[in-house]
């Protein structure tokens, strides 16, 4: 989307400023924590240890990245074209249907390799068809993609316990679920790429969607920078009037984008579903699709920026855990609050330094002009 501040540097557009709104975060938060008690030091130590501490630790770390990675593409992607989109949640509720129905269909007589393409392409398929929705409606109809892909959200919520109370539960069981998955229907754990670095993930359910979800970011990649479609993208975010003169369609734009955003939030749901609960259960997206939010901000739409802060809140996922176990008198909803701090200051406050940081690279290219006109 369009910038209305000065140009910074890449570095410190990319690096410095995610950087110091999570410094100021994370110094929130340990005020939060100084507030019950406790020291923020050792709350900091548990968390950095649960997240890395063991091999267990990491899978459990990247399992959550995975998701976030997924989730906060989605949102890249729709950014990119001036669009924001808050219906990763429910395009994930969604995409999750896909998969099911394709494990439910092949899993007790196919292999997983077999099964995985064809969840994939439910996934996909799914996730774009609920997206493509509120984007024909702001691109036909003037609806506001923001208020209609939140309504969506709650109709997929809706939606998906209808479905598994009434439609895909089992006979006899009384759990909101799908049946269990054969093996078919069970990605294979990625224990041997952290065995490699003499790691033992254990129980964590890091699989191979981690690998999906790293191919998924080269291809945005490749999608917004490197294709027609990426540059008219690019120029409807920054200027619709321009994109427009320039004779590109915003209806064709808005619709591709936005299926586009729903099939990656809806490719999110192969990791839990696949790869860890092995059934469709109520509530497997949990709130992933905000997170994706955060996640797209904090790493500047720019899947560089995107994997490594979709680490991080994983870090903050599952080493808020330890910290809950660790350190009783912090409860798990003040991890919650921790994590809020962290999207507000990376999503809602995202510029809050920017304009200093601004005026001290204005001034310094006046102290030290010719140095300053190299660096460029």
């Amino acid at each position: 989307m369009s910038n209305p501040y000065a140009k910074l540097p890449g570095w410190a557009e990319y690096g410095l400023i995610p950087l110091i709104n999570l410094v100021v975060a994370f110094m929130v938060a340990g005020l939060v924590v100084l507030l019950v008690g406790e020291n923020p030091l050792d709350a900091a130590y548990h968390m950095i240890n649960g997240a890395f501490g063991r091999g267990e630790y990491i899978g459990f770390t990247l399992y959550y990245a995975t998701t976030f990675i997924f989730t906060g593409l989605s949102v890249a992607v729709a950014f990119h074209a001036g669009l924001f989109n808050i219906g990763s949640e429910g395009q994930a509720y969604i995409g999750g249907i896909g998969v099911a129905l394709a494990c439910l269909w092949l899993d007790q007589t196919m292999p997983w390799y077999i099964v995985f393409p064809i969840a994939m392409f439910g996934s996909i398929l799914f996730g774009a068809l609920w997206a493509f929705l509120p984007g024909w409606l702001q691109a036909k109809r003037g609806s506001h993609i923001v208020i209609t892909t939140i309504m969506f959200n709650f109709i997929a919520s809706s939606l998906m316990v209808y479905l598994l109370t009434r439609v895909l539960k089992p006979l006899g069981s009384m759990a909101p679920q799908t049946r269990t998955f054969a093996e078919g229907g069970q990605l294979p754990k990625l224990d041997w790429l952290l065995a490699i670095f003499g790691l033992d993930i254990g129980n964590a359910p890091f699989n191979i969607s981690f690998l999906l979800a790293l191919i998924a970011a080269f291809g945005v990649w490749v999608l917004i920078w490197r294709t027609k479609l990426g540059y008219e993208m690019r120029t409807m975010g920054h200027s619709p009037s321009a994109a427009r003169y320039a004779g590109i369609s915003e209806t064709r734009i808005i619709i591709v984008v936005m299926m586009i955003s729903g099939g990656l939030a809806g490719m999110m749901a192969l990791n839990p579903i696949m790869g860890e609960q092995f059934r469709m259960q109520l509530d497997f997206v949990q709130g992933a699709g905000f997170v994706g939010i955060a996640v797209a901000l904090m790493g500047r739409s720019h899947p560089a920026g995107i994997i490594p802060a979709a680490i991080l809140f994983g870090m903050l996922y599952q080493g808020g855990a330890e910290i809950a176990f660790e350190m009783p008198a912090i409860s798990r909803d003040m991890i919650v609050i921790i994590q809020g701090l962290v999207i507000l200051f990376a999503g809602a406050l995202e510029n809050m330094f920017r304009p200093a940081i601004g005026r001290g690279f204005a001034s310094f290219g006046q102290r030290f002009p010719v140095a300053a006109q190299k660096g460029a």
